[in-house]
């Protein structure tokens, strides 16, 4: 996983952050906490943050969810770009890095729009479509245990709306799914599900090299 997009040189990525980057402080707080942590490489870039946002805005969004929050930074770009009445839920199943999650949405004041829900991804959002929620989300975001990407998916499909955009991360996976001789089990997964969403004509596809990848799914 790369916490920067990939192919770019040093050079050109520190430029693509001084002309485009605009960080909330909190965030940037955050992610200089966050680098010093035990799996900080799953940490999205802040372009990508940034840009998810951005989607978030440009959609229109007042109800979204996130599978697999870690420190929180794009939960936080995210609820950020949330109008007032915006809510975000979030699903994860580590205690102390969600607790680090939870102190920063509190100090950026968007505390009151998350709800985060420890436990299996998958339970959570079975709970969701049996509570009546499906097509009601506006926007998702997949960033989990990449084995599981496709059942997030078809839960996420289900969850929501036409019109509705969900964005999966790591899809590139350092370009280790375009290496032949990579063949262990996460990068295996990765190039299937990869393959499933270029055959599904339940959406619109665009796959977009920022960060570690990222796909874009539209909901037809």
């Amino acid at each position: 996983m790369s916490p920067k997009t990939l192919g770019l040189s040093p050079q050109l990525y520190d430029y693509l952050l001084n002309t485009s980057l605009r960080e909330h402080p909190v965030l940037q707080q955050l992610r200089q906490e966050t680098v010093q942590l035990p799996g900080a490489r799953m940490q999205i870039a802040p372009e990508q943050g940034q840009f998810m946002a951005l989607l978030v805005q440009l959609l229109g969004a007042r109800k979204t969810l996130e599978i697999g929050t870690f420190t929180g930074y794009s939960a936080l770009a995210v609820a950020l770009a949330l109008p007032p009445e915006g809510r975000l839920l979030t699903c994860d199943i580590d205690e102390t890095t969600t607790a680090i999650a939870r102190g920063y949405w509190q100090q950026a004041g968007v505390a009151q729009k998350i709800e985060s829900r420890l436990g299996p991804a998958l339970e959570t959002l079975e709970e969701l479509l049996n509570a009546g929620e499906g097509e009601s989300f506006d926007f998702a975001f997949i960033d989990a245990d990449k084995r599981n990407y496709g059942k997030y998916y078809e839960s996420c499909l289900q969850l929501v709306r036409t019109g509705g955009l969900i964005a999966i991360d790591n899809v590139l996976w350092s370009g280790r799914v375009a290496d032949a001789t990579v063949s262990d089990k996460r990068t295996e997964a990765i190039r299937a599900f990869n393959h499933q969403l270029h055959e599904d004509d339940r959406i619109s596809l665009s796959l977009i090299p920022l960060a570690d990848g990222l796909t874009l799914a539209l909901k037809l």
